[in-house]
């Protein structure tokens, strides 16, 4: 922006009495202009005690009627009101996915302790509908008891439901189904896409109809799909979706979220426009200003942190500059959210990934450096942020939950071991395809393919030359059980040395993540795409192995023929073990410090990936997926067996 040119005497004194009447001309773009600039300067002195939100909870409010609104009265700035009554929302993220069960009460009374009044979550369709038309709202899905639970604690919601959520979740939290007709188009009107989000819709929206505000329930506003400014291949389809959720009775506020640059093209007629940001700067609300100038501001993401990614340094955000901003926030009553509150875990094959110009998987730990720990313990942010909201409160805070205990138990080796090999004939049956088939698309799941895990095609060759595949994510190459090299999205070739005798031709390809943000998605097809080819010449006809490493195979598993562990194994291999928990386990993390790349199973459950790349180190382990006394420990090491498998009460990010 360039500098504005010298002004005469005469014209800078009536410009400085523009300003000096700004506040009485615009009294709603006034304020924001100077808390702009107090945000930016760091000037800001810490809020006095204002709030009283005692009457406005969901136990103590029964009268209602016109639910979370906005308002503008006079020469004050717009606010937001809950049954006609002023009212600032401080809000903070758990997303009940990412908790286990057991531990949703825990986490909500550590946010109302904190000071907060609302809770925020995302709504995963990825994990709702793992097959086409089969919906799962049970157990750690149950979206209704965590809604509820809010409600009883005290907590308002808002709920996040997509479809699309990117969350750093496997496709943004995109059913991968829907990537096995090229021709649909995600996050736009196309035809398949749409049919797809209504029957989603058809199940969703039923559920959340009770739990609205005006319906006795804690719901006070519902987000429209998810930062769509920076997608915007359809300008139909926020509309359209805008329409879909008033169509199915949501009637409580409706909201876009996009990051500040892209406001103006995630905005929809009608919808409160909500900004993500990282910090406040100049200008940060300009194009909010362009979109709504006589609605309140609202901070729908203030990222206390960041997530990881392999390979990747561990990210961290200063508790003093989180203190400030939220600070600031209040003082100028500008509604806000923090995200994460409480990030949790990727348990399993849950997490996303990122592609600038590389493929990189998002970390299993997502901690976030969030205000409570990935374990649920507390930070110096949630100390700052409890001592800075309990100062503005009229009424004592809750009392602050009692820790989690943590144990370190002893060391386990394991004992027994099965070779990768030897376990495939405890798969489904495989699948037999002329060519190969990417994972989506494997006639399987009731049709809906495979949506995470690995994928083994075998084919017996009798000739050696330069082999070409593409394969996605990494993929280990094998001559019978010895692994002869690796493929991924930049090395799609390598020799094959020339044989004696024909051998099996094994590629196991793993999904990493797939991509959670950006056009990308559209891509992020996995397992072999295309042909397989050796010396330009395509092979046909080969075995197809699914290994979704589902509850169902462990189980399965358990009566094969186990080896003892030998010295060192090389190559992928399943190590079973033994972890004594004692009469009450509680939680811990379990450290693979000589272990190289793989997941850890807990009687059966998927605690999710580990790699001697890190950052990440420990594996967080919940005292409520363990049994007293012994708990079967499986790895899937898919390089070099390990040694120890250790705990600890710290975790190493």
């Amino acid at each position: 922006m360039k500098s504005p040119p010298l002004l005469s005497p005469r014209l800078s004194w009536r410009r400085m009495v523009g300003v000096f009447f700004l506040p009485f001309i615009l009294p709603a773009f006034a304020p924001r202009f100077k808390q702009e600039e107090s945000l930016m300067l760091g000037t800001a002195h810490p809020p006095q005690p204002r709030f009283n939100w005692s009457h406005l909870t969901p136990l103590e409010l029964k009268n209602r009627s016109v639910g979370l609104g906005t308002a503008s009265t006079g020469r004050g700035k717009p606010h937001f009101t809950l049954e006609g009554r002023r009212f600032l929302i401080c809000g903070g993220s758990i997303h009940y996915f990412r908790v286990p069960r057991a531990y949703w009460r825990d986490r909500l009374l550590k946010l109302r302790a904190c000071g907060f009044n609302t809770v925020t979550t995302y709504v995963p369709w990825n994990l709702h509908e793992p097959e086409r038309g089969k919906f799962d709202f049970s157990g750690n899905l149950d979206l209704e008891a965590f809604v509820l639970m809010a409600a009883e604690i005290g907590l308002w919601v808002i709920l996040r439901p997509g479809p699309y959520i990117c969350s750093e979740m496997d496709l943004g939290g995109l059913p991968s189904w829907l990537l096995q007709d090229p021709r649909l188009l995600l996050r736009t009107t196309n035809k398949g896409f749409t049919e797809a989000v209504e029957k989603y819709f058809d199940h969703l929206i039923p559920r959340v109809i009770p739990l609205q505000y005006r319906q006795g329930g804690p719901v006070i506003a519902v987000q429209v799909e998810n930062e769509y400014g920076s997608f915007n291949k359809d300008k139909t389809y926020m509309p359209y979706l805008h329409k879909a959720l008033l169509r199915r009775g949501i009637v409580e506020l409706l909201l876009t979220s996009d990051g500040e640059k892209n406001v103006l093209s995630g905005h929809t007629k009608g919808v409160l426009a909500a900004i993500n940001l990282q910090k406040v700067q100049r200008n940060t609300f300009n194009q909010l200003h362009k979109v709504q100038r006589d609605k309140p501001l609202l901070v729908m993401e203030y990222w206390v942190g960041w997530f990881d990614r392999w390979g990747d340094k561990h990210h961290v955000k200063d508790a003093k500059e989180v203190e400030r901003a939220v600070s600031e926030f209040i003082k100028y009553e500008i509604s806000f959210n923090v995200y994460m509150f409480h990030g949790g875990t990727n348990f399993g094959f849950m997490n996303g990934a990122t592609n600038f110009g590389k493929h990189t998987g998002i970390v299993t730990s997502y901690d976030y450096d969030a205000v409570l720990t990935e374990a649920g313990d507390y930070t110096e942010k949630y100390f700052k942020l409890q001592k800075l909201l309990e100062s503005v409160s009229a009424t004592p805070l809750p009392q602050v939950p009692k820790l989690t205990p943590k144990a370190v138990y002893p060391p386990m080796r394991p004992s027994l071991y099965l070779p990768l090999w030897d376990a495939l004939s405890y798969l489904n049956e495989p699948v037999r395809s002329h060519q190969p088939v990417n994972m989506e698309n494997l006639p399987i799941n009731n049709g809906s393919g495979q949506s995470y895990g690995f994928v083994l095609y075998e084919k017996s060759i009798c000739s050696g030359g330069r082999l070409c595949a593409h394969a996605h994510d990494m993929a280990q190459v094998f001559l019978d059980e010895t692994m002869i090299g690796i493929l991924n999205e930049n090395n799609q070739d390598l020799h094959i040395p020339e044989l004696r005798d024909c051998r099996y031709l094994r590629i196991l390809v793993e999904n990493q993540g797939r991509v959670n943000f950006s056009w990308q998605i559209q891509n992020e097809q996995k397992g072999i795409t295309g042909s397989v080819s050796i010396n330009n010449s395509s092979l046909e006809g080969f075995t197809i192995y699914s290994l979704e490493m589902k509850m169902s195979f462990f189980e399965r598993l358990r009566s094969a023929t186990w080896k003892p562990v030998p010295d060192s194994h090389q190559g992928p291999a399943f190590y079973r073990g033994t972890l004594k928990a004692g009469p009450s386990p509680k939680d811990t993390f379990l450290s693979l410090l000589n272990w190289n790349y793989g997941f850890v199973f807990i009687n059966g459950r998927n605690l999710g990936r580990y790699w001697n790349i890190g950052p990440q180190q420990t594996l967080y382990l919940p005292a409520v997926w363990l049994r007293p006394e012994d708990n079967e420990v499986i790895l899937f090491e898919k390089m070099l067996s390990g040694s120890d498998i250790k705990s600890t009460d710290k975790p190493m990010l």
